[in-house]
């Protein structure tokens, strides 16, 4: 803090006003600030712990395993489902359930699910939830990089 208490080198007289601005109790308080921020900030974070199994290589000779079942959803909700090499497939959502079990035969088996970029998001949650509704639970979602 400064302040001016006497005139020139200490003669008296008048005193003259101080115009400059006292920053001290400025950079206190923001010092205090910073503390309490920096304090405050790990507390904020939110973690989630997540166990995941170690990957499991497959015994020696074993057989490979099946190649996945793609639902792709296009443009106007045309719905493909595409298993391995062979050429994809149109069907209907009404259909769907039946063209998975006759590729699958189980709902244990896993699906995975790609939608083109333009298709509205209602569209995939229709498919998604008629999946569900039929027991269709191991569901994998397919996120492709857009160019």
């Amino acid at each position: 803090m400064g302040a001016k208490l006497s005139g020139p080198s200490g003669k008296g007289g008048p005193v003259s006003q101080n115009a400059d601005i006292n920053v001290t109790p400025f950079v206190d308080v923001m010092l205090v600030l910073l503390i309490i921020f920096m304090v405050s900030a790990p507390l904020a974070t939110v973690s989630i712990r997540l166990d995941l199994p170690p990957p499991v290589d497959p015994p020696p000779g074993s057989p490979p395993p099946p190649p996945p079942t793609f639902i792709s959803i296009a443009e106007g909700g045309r719905l493909f489902v595409l298993t391995g090499e062979g050429a994809p497939t149109e069907v209907t959502l009404p259909g769907l359930d039946g063209e998975l079990m006759s590729r699958l035969g189980d709902r244990e088996e896993r699906v995975m699910i790609r939608a083109d970029a333009d298709v509205p998001y209602n569209d995939f949650m229709t498919v998604m939830n008629d999946l569900q509704s039929k027991g269709w639970l191991q569901v994998g979602l397919i996120n492709e990089d857009i160019e």
